[in-house]
């Protein structure tokens, strides 16, 4: 449980959620538990894959509050104090910025980065949890890391520009 608590936190990035996420992991689990079918490698790939698959619900239900429709509502509730805007420093890469960064890319290449190193999980576990191969695990992490360096230097760069307008 705390493998799964740790991995939902380095995603989510919040304890509260964390711990909706490892909640709700369990309780599909427990649900899905009939129809699981023992491997070589246990139990814990599978958990680790439903714990993304909730991480993945819990972000795709985050999207739909941000949806301009929803953002429409919170504004008209909100009250003019109640602004969240924020500078970022350049020199330091935060979290938020790295998820933000993750979540630009392709789904695979989010998985793979998230069960590797969010999950902490080892190469031979990360593969199982995707279905696929220790070979293929590797190719798909250095192409997402690839990916995700390129798309945070698009953040940076951005971030620069829109300081100096």
């Amino acid at each position: 449980m705390d493998a799964v608590h740790a991995y939902a936190f380095r995603c989510c990035g919040s304890r509260d959620v964390a711990e909706d996420v490892t909640a709700s992991t369990f309780e599909r689990a427990l649900r899905s538990l009939p129809s699981f079918e023992w491997r070589d490698s246990g139990l814990r790939p599978w958990l680790f894959r439903v714990a993304a698959n909730e991480v993945a619900a819990w972000y795709r239900r985050e999207r739909r509050s941000e949806s301009p429709r929803a953002q429409m509502v919170l504004h008209e509730l909100a009250s003019p104090s109640d602004d969240a805007s924020s500078a970022f420093g350049f020199d330091e890469l935060s979290i938020g910025e790295m998820r933000a960064a993750i979540e630009h890319l392709r789904p695979r290449f989010q998985h793979a980065i998230t069960l590797r190193y969010l999950g902490q999980l080892s190469a031979d576990d990360a593969a199982r949890a995707m279905g696929c191969s220790k070979a293929v695990l590797a190719v798909t992490l250095h192409r997402g890391l690839v990916a995700l360096r390129v798309q945070m230097r698009t953040q940076a760069l951005d971030q620069q520009r829109a300081v100096l307008r």
